[in-house]
């Protein structure tokens, strides 16, 4: 790990002189010492660039590049990295005691504490010090660039540079365009972003940007499910992560990220877009943040923790019970009728059900109560299952308002008759995996509306930074425009509520049989 910097750096060409921030040797400077920043600081010198490190607490910047050179150290001992290559990274990066240490940079990173007011009262200081053709980038998440650099005597050199923890492993970082920013700015940081081994994006500066946007749909329409008692917080995860395919449920994600951290950024990307009903919180989680139970970390927050392993929660044994027969609905696709006819059980093949038959409906969009009064059907024997996705792994089975004990316990006891686990859920337009996954799509579809990114990078930011099945516009054709449409205009039309309207770039492109991808001229 090199000394102290002090004043301009050798070599640097006179100020004014285009950089090419792809190839160029630059010197960056980055501010704040904590996770994020030494997380950029790490990538940045093993991509080669001279690193200055600075933090306002006293021996920061130097306990955070004594930890990274250990860390630098560790990867070449697990062989991650060659013994050359973790010695040069480490010959890069050294901490410096005061901002004048930086007057000498092309690039300064900011990544302090998320206060609008301290961000910009430092890069005030920065200005001050660094040349006019640097670069004043911020990590912000959740603030506005734009107000960032807005009292600044340059704020076109100002933009967001947004990078997700850890920053080593998480590969993409959002370039972020305030309305005052020069776009040369931000293409250099596109340039920069892709030297540092990551997958550059571009937003525009909005709230949450393209990530945290994008993931406004998973946690929120999750906590609705929960609101509405249609199913328990672990039966919505386990549905969600056997029947969608999320590593994680909604539930165990918030656990791990903490609600201290989550519930205040969906509570700050709700008022910052006017209460916009599309990312609408739930009360319960404000409640548990003030009664501490945050998660993972406290030891308890949807779950219980002990020594930081999750405990598991049982599901309840299948019922020993089938009905005489089932009988499907017309629309019901051709997957549920191949599977049925596996389980053991005749089918019903009659214009009209049987009088001992299970009577069973394949939502998409709507409700079992809805399904079963469009086709005549008597409620109490009648069940809804999901068929949209995959049947394998887990079954959801829905009952209406009328459906009673038997008839339910003989639904889940037939489609658990394989062995495949089987939930069951009260009555709900969308079902869960549906309602979700269509409320992702249309939030980025919303995204693309907008213009904040392109749908290309909006599926780009959304596969690296939150790991979904698919990409969500990707995930939207994969299930077909129209399909989403219906699902988002039958919940609409059901709750009344505007956070299911669909987004005209949705729309419009289930119309005309475009995919979801397709940009305009």
């Amino acid at each position: 790990m090199q000394t102290d910097h002090k004043g301009e750096s050798p070599g640097n060409p006179p100020e004014g002189t285009p950089r090419d921030f792809a190839t160029d040797a630059l010197t960056l400077g980055v501010v704040g010492a904590g996770v994020m920043g030494m997380g950029i600081v790490q990538i940045a010198a093993q991509a080669g660039l001279e690193v200055r490190v600075f933090d306002a607490r006293a021996g920061g910047a130097a306990a955070g590049c004594e930890k990274l050179a250990v860390t630098l150290r560790t990867l070449h001992e697990r062989g991650k990295l060659s013994a050359a290559q973790a010695a040069a990274a480490t010959a890069r990066f050294a901490p410096v005691v005061a901002l004048e240490a930086l007057r000498g940079c092309d690039v300064v990173i900011e990544a302090i504490v998320e206060d609008l007011g301290a961000k910009q009262a430092l890069f005030a200081e920065l200005e001050a010090l660094v040349r006019d053709d640097c670069v004043l980038a911020s990590n912000t998440s959740s603030l506005s660039v734009t107000a960032i650099a807005a009292s600044l005597r340059l704020p076109s050199r100002v933009a967001g540079f947004h990078f997700f923890n850890p920053v080593p492993v998480m590969k993409v970082v959002e370039a972020v365009d305030g309305l005052l920013t020069d776009p040369a700015v931000t293409l250099n940081l596109l340039a920069l972003g892709r030297r540092l081994g990551h997958t550059a994006v571009r937003a525009k500066d909005t709230p949450g940007f393209i990530v945290n946007h994008a993931g406004r749909g998973f946690g929120t329409e999750g906590l609705r499910i929960l609101s509405e008692g249609i199913a328990e917080f672990h039966d919505v995860d386990r549905v969600l992560r056997d029947v969608a395919g999320f590593i994680v449920g909604p539930f165990e994600l918030m656990d791990i990220t903490a609600l201290d951290v989550s519930h205040p950024v969906m509570e700050s990307i709700y008022r910052q877009y006017y209460d916009e009903p599309r990312y609408r919180p739930q009360p319960l989680t404000r409640q548990m943040l003030a009664a501490g139970l945050v998660g993972r970390k406290a030891g308890r927050g949807f779950y219980r923790y002990d020594g930081g392993q999750k405990q598991a929660i049982a599901e309840a044994p299948a019922p020993d019970a089938r009905p005489a027969a089932v009988w499907l609905a017309p629309d019901a696709p051709a997957a549920l009728r191949a599977l049925v006819a596996t389980l053991g059980v005749p089918l019903d093949d009659g214009s009209t059900p049987r009088a001992d038959s299970l009577c069973v409906v394949a939502p998409v969009g709507d409700d079992a109560t809805t399904c079963v009064q469009r086709l005549g059907l008597d409620a109490q024997r009648s069940v809804a299952v999901e068929t949209l996705f995959d049947l394998s792994r887990r079954r959801v089975v829905m009952t209406t308002p009328a459906t009673t004990a038997a008839w339910r316990d003989a639904a889940h006891g037939l489609f658990a008759a394989d062995g495949v686990p089987v939930t069951v859920i009260r009555d709900s337009a969308g079902l869960v995996a549906q309602r979700v996954v269509a409320t992702i799509v249309n939030i980025a579809c919303d995204i693309a509306q907008q213009r904040i990114a392109t749908p290309a990078d909006i599926d780009l930011a959304v596969k690296l930074g939150l790991n979904y099945p698919l990409p969500p516009l990707a995930w939207g054709d994969r299930l077909g425009a129209r399909t989403v449409l219906a699902i988002l205009e039958r919940m609409h039309a059901f709750y009344g509520d505007p956070r299911y309207r669909p987004s005209p770039w949705l729309k419009r492109r289930a119309l005309l049989g475009l995919s979801l991808l397709a940009d305009e001229a």
